[in-house]
């Protein structure tokens, strides 16, 4: 099937009300293009420099999601056009974002990522320091915007354990919108989870390899 076909698919699974974004990481141009003729806007991407490299290249309107661990020294080559930073794990990375983006004189929008896994290669907030940034730090950094949560199920194929999981974030995103109102995006649901990530109430789904194809991780 092509781009366009797995798009349709995908999309026919998915409410209205729920952003996807296309995870184009290690993807050539010409597939991002062939979405991007389909009306697909947000795209995706796990490496600063490749998603630099592709905002050079692709149409302006693009919306540019990191979706990836960010390291801190490297913020600075996002910060003019990055549209939403997925994986803030520490207020390190929050004032970091904070300060280039008062370079670029921008207010960056970001989600907190909270650690919700059975695993310890994810990264993540825990429920104490979510809430210290949320309510003791937020307010001094004028240039980022917590506009949501994200968070990163197991890889198990117990859904039971994936839909648990699922729930105790967004128990924590009800919890914090009654007293910040910012916060609409709950991102969570990757290719294989993303469905009962959307019955958990999730409004934004990452989904790759079941539009681009797998991915060929050795070019």
């Amino acid at each position: 099937m092509s781009i366009q076909d797995n798009l349709k698919q995908i999309q026919s699974t998915i409410p209205s009300p729920v952003t996807l974004v296309a995870v184009s990481k290690t993807k050539p141009v010409e597939d991002l293009q062939q979405a991007y003729d389909a009306g697909i806007r947000d795209f995706g991407e796990n490496k600063i420099q490749e998603m630099c490299d592709k905002y050079e290249i692709l149409p302006k309107d693009i919306r540019w999601h990191m979706i990836g661990h960010v390291q801190t020294n490297k913020v600075k080559y996002m910060a003019p056009f990055v549209h939403l930073i997925h994986g803030v794990d520490s207020l390190k990375l929050l004032k970091e974002i904070n300060k280039q983006a008062e370079k670029n004189n921008r207010v960056i929008d970001v989600l907190l990522q909270v650690f919700i896994a059975d695993e310890e290669t994810k990264f993540g907030l825990d429920a104490t320091e979510l809430e210290h940034i949320l309510t003791d730090e937020i307010q001094n950094l004028l240039h980022v915007k917590v506009v949501g949560l994200m968070g990163m199920a197991t890889f198990t194929e117990d859904n039971n354990q994936i839909r648990e999981e699922f729930k105790t974030l967004k128990n924590l995103f009800d919890l914090h919108q009654k007293t910040h109102p910012d916060l609409k995006i709950l991102s969570m649901g990757m290719s294989g989870d993303y469905a009962i990530a959307i019955e958990e109430g999730s409004t934004m789904v990452r989904i790759g390899s079941s539009i681009f194809g797998h991915r060929n991780y050795n070019i």
